[in-house]
């Protein structure tokens, strides 16, 4: 399969681009999305977000607590960018629509590169099954990207967003952003058509164009395994010798050479990933790395600054209030 790829992104420049898994965790007890109104704003924010941070959407899922979304970038930070705006849009919508503010405070944001064809193909085929959480058929579900994959794009009566009017495509795309350029597509009901806005070509031939490969996989797999890898382990705190471990196998990986060997350059990108991809403390990776403490905070100083000012005021610069 191509991993790395050729695409136009959204503002028309060519570029080679690389998959990225980001995940929207809420808290047990919060319910992100209520109703059909919450599923189809969570999808059409993901949408409009994707084309302000300049991504590819390949495919996502909405359910009730959490979302996933595998989009084509650039870089991780501009993956991970991508999924604070969705959170901070969202949270818009729900604090309008609820009156619970700041309720989204302590909704996770976390986007991991796709580095291996191992990881491309299961996480693509992960995102879908989530379905399963809501108690539906992966190819029944209505708020994920599956539809999209080895079908007939082919969709009589289908509306063009571009077409709509000023005032329509606020109340239907909730946003005052132009959307006139845009190849999305809206059904009779004013949902989204999956395939008009989702890069299936780039998963179809991570499956070798094989929709009998696509669904071994996601029937083969064990859901809590692959929650482990791309959502819930990277926020348990690792002992040093883990953690070590897991940077040096990330080293190896990345640059075909273990952590002592690496450039200063190399260990910049590798601190980078882990501080947002790991629950770990500058003092951690200070120790891993064997860079001081000073400069690994001048290395994460934006998320470093958006952390302090989250535990000091509650909230992020940006938040809704």
């Amino acid at each position: 399969m191509k991993r790395i790829v050729l695409r136009r992104l959204p503002n028309g420049r060519a570029a080679y681009v690389q998959p990225f898994h980001i995940s929207m965790k809420g808290m047990e007890r919060l319910i992100l999305f209520r109703d059909d109104d919450d599923y189809d704003a969570m999808v059409k924010i993901m949408c409009v977000c994707a084309k302000r941070k300049n991504v590819i959407i390949i495919i996502y899922a909405v359910v009730s607590n959490h979302c996933h979304v595998a989009v084509l970038a650039n870089t991780q930070e501009e993956a991970y960018e991508y999924g604070q705006e969705i959170k901070r849009i969202y949270s818009m919508w729900f604090s309008g629509k609820y009156g619970h503010e700041k309720s989204l405070l302590g909704v996770d944001i976390k986007a991991m590169a796709l580095d291996s064809d191992w990881y491309v193909r299961n996480a693509l085929a992960y995102i879908p099954r989530n379905a399963l959480d809501n108690g539906c058929n992966v190819n029944e579900y209505k708020w994920s990207g599956f539809s999209a994959m080895f079908r007939e794009r082919n969709s009589p009566g289908a509306t063009p967003v571009k077409t709509l009017k000023k005032q329509q495509k606020r109340e239907t795309m909730h946003t005052g952003d132009r959307l006139d350029d845009v190849p999305w597509l809206l059904d009779k009901d004013g949902n989204l058509i999956p395939y008009s806005f989702c890069d299936y070509t780039y998963l179809e031939q991570a499956f070798n164009n094989n929709l009998s490969f696509f669904l071994k996989t996601i029937g083969g797999q064990n859901s809590s395994e692959m929650s482990w890898k791309l959502v819930d382990g990277p926020r348990t705190m690792l002992a040093d010798t883990d953690f070590l471990n897991s940077a040096n196998e990330l080293s190896v990986n990345w640059f075909q050479s273990g952590l002592p060997c690496l450039s200063v350059e190399k260990k910049i990108r590798l601190i980078l990933y882990m501080y947002r991809t790991s629950k770990t403390t500058v003092a951690q990776l200070s120790r891993t790395f064997g860079i001081s403490r000073s400069e690994v905070e001048r290395i994460i100083k934006p998320d470093l600054s958006r952390a302090r000012c989250r535990k000091r005021t509650g909230t992020l610069p940006g938040d809704m209030p």
